[in-house]
């Protein structure tokens, strides 16, 4: 990913810009705590798009970040961060890192993120980015993110970035008892978002949050690469 270049977003008109997206966000019924409208107001998400989009990056839709990958919807984002109920003392699990636009987000609101990226450059070029932000409460691995990261498990939530055919079974294995994952389930083309509650005597209860359309999850226990050809973009990326 490159960062966009001097005069792409001034700091006055990207806080400004900013704050525009979560108000349009708010519209939608989304951000209504207080604690999540304040860290999409302070990450800067043009620093997480090639410089080409920058201009773009504040809009409500998801954008090309390389490698065959896109930075999520604002309003898809939203939606999987008020989801997985992110408390101050939680350990989240990430999987997607792509650029790290998410991560930032959560990193604000969690004791620490770790977070799964199996795409190498996008994995580096996230941990520059975090690092020059000051984000020091992220841990991120170039791993199958479908396994899920068992060494730091059990996490009070998961927040998966990208389409499975079914639930992992690792990742409701790393999830704690009263915890939370948020994941697309379905077809590459179009899933559902679903948040799955881990009850305390290890049961689980699904609710459907809605349509979506996130890229898939590639690995042992989502989807083939083959028959995730083709299908790297996101519910309303531009072309």
């Amino acid at each position: 990913m490159t960062a966009p270049g001097p005069g792409a977003r001034s700091g006055g008109a990207a806080s400004e810009a900013r704050r525009a997206l979560v108000a349009r966000l708010q519209k939608l019924g989304l951000l209504r705590d207080p604690r999540l409208a304040a860290a999409f107001a302070s990450v800067p998400r043009h620093l997480f798009v090639p410089s080409t989009y920058a201009s773009e990056a504040y809009g409500d839709h998801s954008l090309p970040i390389g490698e065959g990958q896109t930075i999520t919807q604002p309003a898809n984002v939203a939606r999987s961060v008020e989801l997985v109920d992110p408390k101050p003392g939680a350990r989240l699990l990430e999987i997607g890192t792509g650029s790290g636009y998410q991560t930032a987000i959560l990193a604000q609101l969690v004791h620490h993120v770790f977070s799964l990226e199996r795409v190498p450059p996008l994995a580096a070029g996230a941990m520059r980015l975090l690092a020059s932000l000051g984000v020091k409460n992220v841990s991120i691995k170039i791993f199958d993110g479908s396994y899920g990261w068992g060494d730091h498990a059990p996490y009070d939530g998961i927040v998966v970035a990208a389409a499975a055919p079914d639930v992992p079974a690792p990742l409701l294995a790393q999830l704690k008892g009263g915890g939370r994952l948020v994941i697309p389930v379905g077809p590459p083309a179009k899933q559902r978002l679903l948040l799955v509650r881990k009850l305390p005597n290890g049961r689980t209860r699904t609710e459907d949050a809605g349509d979506v359309s996130f890229v898939p999850l590639v690995g042992k226990f989502g989807y083939s690469k083959s028959a995730a050809a083709g299908t790297s973009r996101r519910d309303g990326e531009r072309p």
